[in-house]
C-alpha cells in the first residue's frame, strides 16, 4: 500500500485501531440485529424487536456519554490514557467472545427460554457498545498526540479508510463465504463473533506498542478531585467559545442520522421483510467503496476545506433520511448502501479532525474529546429511541385499529405491521438531521468569521 508511505509508525499504528474495532462496528452492529430478531420472534412480544434493539442502543450511549467528560479527565493524566483505553478495550473484546455462545444457547424451546438469551444478547451487546465507544475517547485523544495540526485530516481519514478495508471488510466476507458453502447459520453467528474478537485484540496491539501519550500532565496529589471538577469548567469555557459550542450542537444533530442509519439499518431492514443476506452483500459493497471514498474526501478537503466536505456529507445524510422513509424493497437498500459508503467514513473522519483543531490546549485533548464523545454518543441516543419508540408506538396503534394485541396476532399480521410500522421512526430522524443542517450551513459560518481557523 504505496499510499501508507507518507505516515509516520505512530500514525500508522494509531490508525490500525480503526482497523481493529471496525470488526466491531460491522458483524456486532450490524449483523447481531439480524440474530436477534430471530431470537426476539420466539419471546412472547415478538413484535417489539425493533424498538428492543433501539432502546438497548439507547441505554449503551446513556452510559457512555454521561461518563465520557470524566473518562477523558482521567486521560489527560500522564500515562493513564493507554491504560485506560486497553481496559475499555477489553471489556469489549471479552463481550465479543462472549456473543460467540449466544447462537450454541436453546432459544427456541420456550418463550421464557427465548427471552433469556434475548436478555444476554442485549447486556452483552450493552457492554460491548460500552467498550467500543469508551476506549474510543482515549482513541480520539491519542490522535493530538500521534500527529500535528496540519496533518489530523489525512491521518484521521485514512485511519477510518484502513477499517473499511480491513476491519469492516474481511470478517464479514468470512461470515458470506461460510454462509454460501452451507454452514449453519448458528454456526456462522459463533464463528464470526469469535473472529470478531480475536480481530479486534490483535489489531488493537500496535497502538499499544508504538503510540505515547505526549499530552496531558503527570499526576500530583489532588489531581484527580481538581481534574473533575475542572469538568464544569471546561463546559464554561466551551459555552464561551462560541464557535465550538455551535459546531459540537451541529455535530450532535447532523451525526444522529449517521449513527441511526448505522446501527438501526438491519433492524429496519428485516422489520420491512428483506433478505438478509441481500442485506450483508450490500454491506459488503459498502466497505468496499468505503476506502476509496475516504480517499476522495480526504483529497477533495485538503482542496476545499474539512469544513466544505463534511457540508457534503450532511446533504447526503438529508437525501438517505427522506430516501429510507419511502424505502420498501432490497434493491433501495442496496442503493442507501452505495449512498452511505460515499460519506459515511469521510464525514466521520473529518468531523474528529475539524474538532481537533478547535482544541484551544492539546494537554486537555482527552477533556475536550470527552465532550465532543458525549454529544456524539447522545445523539446515538436520541435516533434509535426516537425510532424504537415511534415505531413501537405505530405498531401498536395498527394493532389496536385492528382489533388485535401481540399476544393474538399472527406471525404474517406482526411481520406486515412491524413493515408499516417502521418508515414512521425513520420520519423523526429526518427532523433531527434537519436541525444540525441548519446549525452547521447558518449558523456556524457567522462565529467563524474572524477567525484564524482552517477548518
Amino acid at each position: 500500500m504505496g499510499f501508507l508511505k507518507k505516515f509516520t509508525r505512530q500514525e500508522l499504528s494509531w490508525m490500525m485501531y480503526d482497523w481493529a474495532n471496525s470488526a466491531h462496528s460491522v458483524i456486532v452492529v450490524t449483523i447481531l440485529p439480524i440474530f436477534f430478531d430471530s431470537v426476539a420472534e420466539c419471546t412472547a412480544d415478538s413484535v417489539s424487536s425493533m424498538s428492543t434493539w433501539g432502546y438497548a442502543t439507547s441505554i449503551a450511549m446513556a452510559i457512555v456519554a454521561l461518563s465520557a467528560p470524566f473518562l477523558g479527565v482521567f486521560g489527560d493524566i500522564r500515562g493513564m490514557r493507554k491504560k485506560l483505553f486497553a481496559a475499555f478495550m477489553l471489556l469489549g473484546v471479552v463481550s465479543v467472545a462472549g456473543l460467540a455462545l449466544t447462537p450454541g444457547m436453546d432459544f427456541t424451546s420456550s418463550t421464557g427460554a427465548a427471552g433469556r438469551v434475548a436478555m444476554i444478547v442485549l447486556v452483552l451487546y450493552i457492554l460491548s457498545t460500552i467498550g467500543f465507544d469508551a476506549s474510543c475517547i482515549y482513541y480520539d485523544a491519542f490522535l493530538t498526540d500521534v500527529t500535528t495540526p496540519e496533518r489530523m485530516d489525512s491521518v484521521s481519514t485514512m485511519g477510518y479508510g484502513l477499517g473499511y478495508i480491513g476491519g469492516s471488510t474481511i470478517p464479514l466476507v468470512i461470515f458470506l463465504v461460510m454462509n454460501a458453502v452451507g454452514v449453519p447459520m448458528l454456526t456462522c453467528l459463533a464463528v464470526i463473533f469469535a473472529i470478531t474478537a480475536v480481530w479486534w485484540l490483535v489489531f488493537s496491539l500496535p497502538l499499544l506498542k508504538n503510540c505515547r501519550q505526549t499530552s496531558g500532565k503527570p499526576y500530583e496529589k489532588g489531581d484527580v478531585g481538581r481534574n473533575l471538577r475542572g469538568v464544569f469548567a471546561t463546559m464554561r469555557e466551551i459555552w464561551r467559545n462560541k464557535p465550538m459550542l455551535v459546531y459540537i450542537v451541529a455535530y450532535f444533530f447532523y451525526i444522529d442520522g449517521v449513527h441511526t442509519i448505522i446501527s438501526m439499518a438491519t433492524s429496519y431492514g428485516t422489520n420491512l421483510g428483506l433478505d438478509s443476506a441481500g442485506m450483508l452483500l450490500a454491506l459488503l459493497l459498502v466497505q468496499v467503496l468505503g476506502l476509496p471514498f475516504c480517499l476522495l474526501y480526504m483529497k477533495l478537503a485538503a482542496r476545499f476545506g474539512a469544513r466544505r466536505m463534511v457540508g457534503v456529507g450532511i446533504c447526503v445524510y438529508m437525501f438517505i433520511c427522506v430516501f429510507g422513509f419511502f424505502m420498501d424493497s432490497l434493491w433501495q437498500f442496496w442503493t442507501l448502501a452505495v449512498l452511505c459508503a460515499t460519506s459515511q467514513g469521510g464525514i466521520q473522519a473529518l468531523s474528529r479532525s475539524m474538532f481537533g483543531r478547535l482544541i484551544p490546549d492539546r494537554d486537555r485533548s482527552g477533556e475536550f474529546f470527552g465532550f465532543f464523545d458525549i454529544f456524539g454518543k447522545f445523539s446515538s441516543i436520541l435516533g434509535p429511541t426516537l425510532v424504537g419508540a415511534v415505531s413501537a408506538m405505530a405498531a401498536s396503534r395498527m394493532l389496536a385499529d385492528q382489533g388485535l394485541t401481540a399476544a393474538t396476532a399472527s406471525a404474517e399480521q406482526i411481520d406486515a405491521i412491524n413493515a408499516a410500522a417502521g418508515p414512521y421512526g425513520i420520519l423523526s430522524v429526518i427532523l433531527v438531521i434537519l436541525v444540525g443542517a441548519v446549525l452547521y450551513f447558518f449558523v456556524l459560518p457567522r462565529t467563524l468569521k474572524g477567525k484564524d481557523l482552517d477548518i
